[in-house]
């Protein structure tokens, strides 16, 4: 698929994607892009969160294709069963660990626990080794689970602005990839 045949989708974590985060660019950069806004982006409600991602699914006019990262991850996930037969495909990046106690803030394990059945539609989990939101062993468990392809991203903190990760360029051709084999 290309990128005008398809409505992206870009779910942004806890606290929103600031404007050099690789989110934020790629929406300005993909034509058919467009954030899931959220009401409160600093106090998430998980049935609100998710709530909005299924009534941006249902507005769409394409397939859809999902660009979640961080909290937009679980926000996404447990939408599917509402939204599944819509999605095209899923590009899901540094999904935190929202079972993990010591996850903070404390009320982002209100996210959890993860859904675990498989997709019906192909996806991507990328994951870092240093992500201090989730350890890799569980990021990579939960790609098993859902039968998506899992990359490993090396020692690449949060695949956010502050990690350095703006422009993220080296995503930017994964997904490229990903949307051309839909």
């Amino acid at each position: 698929m290309k990128v005008k045949d398809v409505d992206i989708l870009i779910v942004p974590g806890y606290t929103n994607s600031g404007p050099d985060h690789w989110q934020t660019r790629w929406e300005a950069k993909l034509s058919t892009a467009r954030r899931v806004e959220q009401a409160e982006w600093t106090k998430p409600v998980r049935e609100d969160w998710v709530a909005a991602v299924v009534k941006a699914v249902n507005a769409a006019t394409k397939p859809v294709v999902i660009v979640a990262h961080s909290l937009g991850v679980p926000t996404f996930v447990h939408a599917i069963p509402e939204i599944g037969a819509k999605v095209n495909g899923a590009f899901l990046v540094t999904p935190p660990d929202v079972s993990n106690p010591k996850i903070r803030p404390k009320h982002l394990m209100t996210f959890g626990p993860y859904p675990r059945e498989p997709f019906t539609f192909p996806s991507i989990v990328v994951a870092s080794r240093n992500d201090h939101y989730c350890d890799y062993a569980v990021a990579e468990d939960l790609a098993a689970a859902w039968g998506s392809l899992f990359i490993d991203a090396g020692e690449s903190g949060h695949l956010n602005a502050e990690s350095g990760h703006g422009p993220w360029p080296e995503g930017s051709m994964v997904f490229a990839q990903f949307l051309s084999r839909l």
